[in-house]
């Protein structure tokens, strides 16, 4: 009997660590907002603080990772069949790679971060955006340039290295039609929102 009772702790041990978000598809980001409240919250918070607009973060975090709080870039094939290394270390919620996540802890003191927090995804979007505006001179509204930057770091944004990566500009359009689109539907349930960020914690 105590066997079996320590395997039932063990096994719900090893698959609480195993949770995560799973990827969605967002047609109505209000849907979703009042869904994840915290999520709401977050972007908030990290809108106030760093001035970057939630829309914009959202927008950002829905590329890069469609809202799942472990997710990475494909792995790679080797021979074209079996899977190989990942091309990166991007992960989480808003996919940072380590390096970057390593400066973001630095300047900013929040060693606790965890990429696959929501809450800590969001401070990371909001405080990049706002460092783009320093190191780049993008506004924080601008959601297709803010995207550029995001992928190809400040350096390569101020070298135009997204020029020669069509690709990557038909991807920041994607960004900038979702930011706009997030945007005029935030401003629809702003209020039913900011309702929710009262009652749906007691």
């Amino acid at each position: 009997m105590k066997l079996k009772l320590a395997l039932v702790i063990v096994s719900s041990v090893v698959l609480s660590g195993c949770l995560s978000t799973p990827a969605v598809t967002v047609n109505n980001i209000c849907n979703l907002m009042d869904e994840e409240v915290s999520w709401y919250r977050s972007v908030k918070a990290s809108e106030k603080k760093y001035g970057a607009p939630a829309h914009v973060q959202l927008a950002i975090m829905y590329q890069e990772s469609h809202f799942a709080s472990d997710a990475k870039p494909p792995r790679e094939k080797l021979f074209g069949v079996v899977p190989w290394f990942r091309p990166t270390s991007a992960y989480g919620f808003a996919q940072v790679k380590d390096e970057t996540w390593d400066w973001y802890q630095l300047k900013t003191g929040n060693y606790d971060a965890d990429r696959d927090d929501f809450d800590d995804a969001a401070d990371f979007v909001g405080w990049y955006i706002n460092q783009s505006k320093k190191r780049s001179g993008i506004a924080k509204s601008d959601a297709y340039n803010q995207y550029l930057a995001y992928h190809e770091g400040h350096g390569g944004f101020n070298r135009k290295t997204y020029s020669a990566k069509p690709w990557l500009v038909k991807v920041a359009k994607g960004v900038e039609k979702n930011a706009k689109r997030y945007k005029k539907q935030l401003n629809q349930c702003a209020s039913q929102l900011d309702s929710n960020r009262i009652w749906k914690f007691f």
